[in-house]
């Protein structure tokens, strides 16, 4: 092995390696997801209140679903906003 083993490898190997890998993209997999959908709320003219009704959900919830630092959410609640909005 040579002196600098990580030199040339990529930073998901990396992260592979120190076993980060799958928490890392699930917390940019979920800003993405969050940005896009207040995104699409911006340019329909959906308020969060009316995000909640359209989920048959809370508005906290909804708030949840669009803090880009909440990585606990469940893909069902993540699926259902997305499908409020068409």
């Amino acid at each position: 092995m040579t002196e600098h083993e990580n030199i040339g490898s990529s930073f998901d190997n990396f992260l592979a390696q120190e076993g980060g890998l799958d928490e890392v993209t699930a917390v940019a997999v979920k800003r993405v997801i969050a940005l896009q959908l207040g995104q699409a709320m911006k340019e329909a003219g959906v308020t969060k209140s009316a995000l909640a009704r359209r989920m048959h959900t809370s508005r906290t919830v909804v708030d949840r679903v669009l803090d880009p630092s909440d990585s606990i959410l469940t893909l069902d609640t993540m699926t259902r906003a997305a499908n409020a909005m068409g």
